[in-house]
């Protein structure tokens, strides 16, 4: 049986962006529904604003804020 290769730390680090970028966009969606008028760009910046730094960062400060931890 050949083995797969081993995914490169670049690789590994698109797709958990991917990833992250997916729930973003979901919590997007979720919060443009009940603000409708809203541009979908200013709820984005809003919800990345209180993690600016990166992707993964940003994630778990989403992750914090829906267990009710401060962020």
């Amino acid at each position: 049986m050949k083995m797969q290769p081993t995914p490169t730390l670049e690789d590994r680090i698109r797709k958990v962006r991917e990833e992250v970028e997916i729930i973003i966009e979901r919590r997007v969606a979720a919060v443009a529904e009940q603000s409708p008028g809203v541009p979908a760009g200013v709820i984005r910046n809003l919800i990345t604003a209180r993690a600016p730094a990166c992707a993964c960062a940003q994630y778990l400060a989403l992750k914090q804020e829906e267990a009710g931890e401060p962020v």
